[in-house]
C-alpha cells in the first residue's frame, strides 16, 4: 500500500510538472519582448496585383519582395540568433516611443499608398500617359502625447478643411496654424474612415521651438487619375519599397512592347514622382526571399554608389546564398528600362 501512495505521488507530481511545463512553454510563445524579429518574406508576382484597363500581357514578370516581422517572443528571439537572414531590432529601431501599434500600422500602409501615387506618376510619365494628381487634405500620421490634437485626432484622419478654408498643400496648412495665435481654436472638418466629422482643436506652442501647432505629423494626401485607368491591390502590404517595381509592372502592361522578355524580375526600392529609386531597409532577406522564388534578375537601390548602398549588401548575400540571379543596380526607373530594353529574349 505504501509503496502504490508513493507511485501515485510520483504520478501526480509528474503530472503537475508536466503541466507546469506546458504552461511556462505557453506564456514563453505568447509573452512578448521588447524587440522585433524579421526574416524573409516572398516574391510576389505583380500582374495579379497591378491592372492597367486595357494593359497588355507578359511571358516573363515583375515581382515585388517582402520581408515578414513581428513581434519577438522567446522562441523567436533565440532563433533569430541561429538562422542565417533573421535579424533582431530594437523596438525604438523600428518606432519611436510615443508611436501606438495602431500607428505603426497606418504609417506603413500610407507609406505602401504613397508609393502606388508615385510608381503610377513615374510610369505614366516614362510612358508618355496621361494623368493628373489631386490633392485630397492633410494625412495625420500620428499625434504629439500631450499637445491639444491628442485624443482628439487619429492617425489615418485626413483633414480637409480648416475654418471652413480648404488647402492645395500641406504647407499651405501649416502657413495658416502658424499665422494663428496662441489659444485660438480652429474648427477642422475631418475624414475618418469615409465618415465626415467635425472637430475643435486649440493652437499651443510647439515644445522646443518657436512656434505654434496642434501637435500632428502629416503628409499630403493625393490621388492619381490617369488614362487608362490603373488600380494596385496592395492589400495588407505595408511601406514604400515596392514602389520601382510598380512602376515596372505598370509601365509593361501600358505599353505593346514586353519588356520583361520572358524573364522573373525582382527587386526592391523607393520611388518618387520623378522616378528616382531610394534606399530600403531589408534587402539582404529581400534577395533570399528573390532568389527562392527563382528571379532571374533583382534590381537594387545603388545610392549613387555608395560604398554600403543596397547593392553592395545585395552582391555579398547573392554570395553568401550562390545563387545565380543577377543583381542589377539602379539609381532611377530610367535605368532598370534601359537594362531591361538591352536584354535578349529569353529561350
Amino acid at each position: 500500500m505504501e509503496r502504490d501512495a508513493q507511485q501515485m505521488k510520483r504520478t501526480r507530481l509528474a503530472k503537475i510538472s508536466f503541466t507546469m511545463l506546458c504552461l511556462i512553454m505557453i506564456a514563453a510563445y505568447f509573452y512578448p519582448l521588447p524587440y522585433y524579429v524579421s526574416k524573409p518574406g516572398m516574391a510576389k508576382e505583380l500582374e495579379s496585383v497591378v491592372e492597367v484597363e486595357g494593359g497588355s500581357s507578359a511571358e516573363g514578370s515583375f515581382m515585388l519582395t517582402t520581408i515578414q516581422m513581428g513581434k519577438a517572443n522567446v522562441y523567436t528571439y533565440t532563433l533569430a540568433d541561429w538562422i542565417d537572414y533573421w535579424s533582431i531590432y530594437k523596438e525604438s529601431d523600428i518606432r519611436s516611443e510615443e508611436e501606438t501599434d495602431e500607428e505603426y500600422n497606418v504609417r506603413q500602409l500610407y507609406m505602401m499608398e504613397g508609393s502606388k501615387e508615385n510608381a503610377i506618376i513615374s510610369a505614366y510619365q516614362a510612358a508618355e500617359k496621361p494623368y493628373e494628381v489631386h490633392y485630397k487634405g492633410v494625412y495625420v500620421y500620428n499625434t504629439v502625447a500631450g499637445m491639444p490634437a491628442d485624443g482628439i485626432l487619429q492617425a489615418g484622419d485626413r483633414i480637409t478643411k480648416v475654418d471652413q478654408t480648404q488647402f492645395v498643400s500641406s504647407e499651405q496648412f501649416v502657413n495658416y496654424i502658424s499665422a494663428r495665435k496662441e489659444g485660438d481654436i480652429l474648427s477642422l472638418e475631418i475624414n475618418r474612415n469615409d465618415k465626415i466629422l467635425e472637430k475643435e482643436v486649440k493652437v499651443t506652442k510647439m515644445p522646443d521651438v518657436d512656434k505654434v501647432g496642434i501637435g500632428i505629423h502629416l503628409v499630403d494626401d493625393v490621388s492619381v487619375s490617369t488614362t487608362p485607368k490603373v488600380s494596385i491591390d496592395s492589400e495588407k502590404i505595408g511601406g514604400p519599397s515596392a514602389g520601382l517595381m510598380f512602376s515596372l509592372e505598370i509601365y509593361n502592361q501600358l505599353i505593346d512592347e514586353d519588356i520583361t522578355k520572358g524573364y522573373k524580375i525582382a527587386g526592391t526600392g523607393t520611388i518618387n514622382e520623378k522616378g528616382e529609386v531610394g534606399a530600403i531597409g531589408g534587402i539582404d532577406q529581400k534577395v533570399v526571399a528573390a532568389s527562392k522564388s527563382g528571379a532571374d534578375i533583382f534590381f537594387a537601390p545603388n545610392e549613387k554608389g555608395e560604398a554600403d548602398s543596397n547593392y553592395r549588401l545585395a552582391i555579398e548575400t547573392a554570395k553568401d546564398i550562390n545563387t545565380s540571379m543577377e543583381i542589377v543596380p539602379v539609381d532611377t526607373m530610367e535605368e532598370a528600362l534601359d537594362y531591361l530594353r538591352s536584354l535578349q529574349v529569353k529561350e
